[in-house]
C-alpha cells in the first residue's frame, strides 16, 4: 500500500511539475511583451521583466497622436474578424449538417477532398489567390479578404462540426420527423441549439485568425487606410517609425483584448458542452 501511495504521489507531483513548466512557457512571453510595452524609449531591453520606470506613454500615443492610425487599423480588423466569424459559422453549419445527416453521391469523396486540402500549407496558394482576386476585381477590398478567409476555413470547420453533429443521436431527428417536423425545423430547432459549444468554438477560431494574420492582408490590401492591425503594427519596426519596438509591443498587447472578451463571453457554451459530454459518458 505504501508503495502504491508513493507511486501515486510521485505521479501527481510530476503532473504538477509538467503543468507548471507549461504555464511558465506560456505566460512568460506574454509578461515579457507587456513589460516591453511599458519600457521607456524604443528599445525592448530591460534588466527586469517589468521595467523600473514603467510608463503608459506608448499606449497614450497610439490613441491620441495625430500620426497614429491605430484606431483605424483596430476598427478595420474588428469588422473583418466579426464578419468572418459570422460568415464561417453560417457556411460551416449547413455544410457540416449535410455531410453528417444526408447520404448523397460524392459524399465520401467530398470529405476526402476536404481532408486533402488541409495537407497543403496556405503559403502555396498566395499567388493563385492574388490572381483570382485580381480577375474578380476584389484586390484592395475587404470583401475579397473575407472571401478568402471564409472559404479557406470551410474544409477544417466542416470536419470539426461534422464530428460534433455525428455525436448527436439520430433518434432525435427521427422523433421530430414522426411529429411532422421538416428538415429546416430539425436543423434550426434541434441541431443548432445542441451544437452551441461547437458553434462558439468555430466563431472564436474564425474571429481570432484575422486579428493576428499578417500575410494575406499584406497581399490583398494596398490602401493605407484599409490596413489591418498586423500590417499596420509592422510599420512600427520596419517602415514609418522604424525600429520602434515598444510601440509595436503596446499595440500587440491590445490585440488580445477583444479575443479575451469574446472567449469569456463564449466560455459558458464551452463549459455547457463539457458538462453535457460528461453526463452522457
Amino acid at each position: 500500500m505504501n508503495a502504491q501511495r508513493l507511486k501515486r504521489a510521485v505521479g501527481l507531483w510530476m503532473t504538477y511539475a509538467v503543468l507548471l513548466i507549461m504555464m511558465v512557457i506560456s505566460v512568460y512571453p506574454i509578461l515579457w511583451v507587456i513589460g516591453s510595452s511599458l519600457n521607456p524609449g524604443t528599445s525592448l531591453f530591460s534588466s527586469t521583466l517589468i521595467p523600473k520606470h514603467a510608463t503608459f506613454d506608448h499606449y497614450v500615443w497610439l490613441f491620441t497622436s495625430p500620426d497614429s492610425q491605430y484606431l483605424t487599423w483596430y476598427k478595420n480588423t474588428l469588422i473583418i474578424a466579426a464578419l468572418n466569424a459570422i460568415a464561417s459559422v453560417i457556411l460551416t453549419m449547413g455544410t457540416a449538417y449535410a455531410f453528417s445527416r444526408y447520404r448523397f453521391v460524392g459524399r465520401k469523396h467530398g470529405l476526402a477532398f476536404f481532408l486533402v486540402l488541409q495537407m497543403f500549407p496556405s503559403m502555396m496558394t498566395m499567388v493563385a489567390i492574388y490572381v483570382l482576386l485580381n480577375m474578380l476585381n476584389l484586390l484592395d477590398s475587404y470583401w475579397g479578404l473575407l472571401l478568402v478567409y471564409a472559404g479557406a476555413q470551410i474544409p477544417f470547420n466542416t470536419w470539426l462540426v461534422k464530428g460534433y453533429f455525428d455525436t448527436i443521436p439520430r433518434s432525435l431527428d427521427e422523433a421530430a420527423k414522426i411529429d411532422g417536423a421538416g428538415h429546416n425545423t430539425i436543423f434550426f430547432r434541434i441541431m443548432l441549439p445542441l451544437a452551441r459549444p461547437v458553434i462558439a468554438l468555430v466563431a472564436l477560431f474564425n474571429f481570432t485568425g484575422p486579428m493576428t494574420d499578417f500575410l494575406l492582408p499584406q497581399i490583398v490590401l494596398t490602401s493605407p487606410e484599409k490596413k489591418t492591425l498586423a500590417v499596420g503594427l509592422f510599420g512600427f519596426i520596419y517602415d514609418q517609425f522604424g525600429k520602434n519596438f515598444t510601440l509595436f509591443a503596446a499595440g500587440s498587447v491590445l490585440i488580445a483584448v477583444p479575443i479575451a472578451v469574446l472567449f469569456l463571453a463564449l466560455q459558458r457554451f464551452f463549459i455547457a458542452g463539457l458538462t453535457a459530454g460528461a453526463s452522457k459518458g
